[in-house]
């Protein structure tokens, strides 16, 4: 028989009202996890995904049915941060095509900014990236879109340009990972450039909207807001 579930993080006997405790407890597991896919432990027991976020052992199930279900969790919240980045850092641009190469570009960059998010992407692996409907990938299929139905991308299919762009994100953060001595900014904007030709932008057009400055991510924190 299914093990009976507590509401999830956040429901209450008061509508509207969030119990800050049991979001803190969410959020801690969730850390907890990104900490661990980061580090590539995937295979640890419950007992140390609780230990490693400070919290009782019988709390896990008042959020998670099982490690899967949380391993899901921390990849969304991975990707909606990121996606918060880009959101931030590309209001003011109208083109779809420029807003879709600057997250190229800063996603390119993420392995030096912030090397743990990127780790957590790197050691989900594409399927379970591509199987969350979060942030980054949401973000990534709505600048798609709209390139396609604006006439700047001239590729058909929106779920092969995302398959294609995830994986090729995915070889480019293995390769900035396991050579730390690469320019990861060059190689960022030379990869976002090859997209964008490869989706139906000329050389000269794809390589000017690729080196054009980039914001400042610096003033961007991983939760997406602006830092202070």
């Amino acid at each position: 028989m299914p093990r009976a579930r507590p509401p999830q993080a956040g429901a209450t006997s008061s509508p509207g009202r969030v119990d800050p405790r049991r979001a803190r407890t969410r959020a801690a597991l969730i850390s907890a996890a990104q900490g661990l896919l980061a580090e590539g432990r995937i295979e640890v027991s419950i007992q140390e995904i609780t230990d490693t976020a400070g919290v009782g052992f019988g709390s896990f199930y008042n959020h998670f049915e099982d490690k899967n279900e949380l391993w899901s969790a921390a990849v969304a919240a991975t990707l909606r941060a990121h996606g918060d980045i880009v959101t931030a850092l590309t209001r003011g641009i109208d083109d779809p095509a420029e807003v879709f190469c600057v997250g190229l570009r800063l996603t390119g960059r993420l392995q030096r900014s912030f090397p743990e998010l990127a780790r957590v992407l790197l050691n989900t692996g594409l399927a379970s990236i591509m199987a969350s409907q979060e942030g980054l990938l949401s973000h990534a299929r709505r600048d798609i879109t709209a390139a396609i139905a604006n006439g700047r991308f001239d590729i058909t299919d929106t779920g092969l340009a995302l398959h294609v762009t995830a994986g090729s994100l995915l070889g480019l953060a293995a390769l900035l990972d396991t050579n730390p001595d690469l320019d990861a900014g060059q190689l960022a904007d030379e990869y976002a450039a090859r997209v964008l030709r490869a989706f139906g932008l000329s050389q000269p057009e794809a390589d000017s909207i690729a080196t054009r400055p980039l914001p400042d991510l610096t003033t961007i924190t991983t939760t997406g807001g602006t830092a202070s």
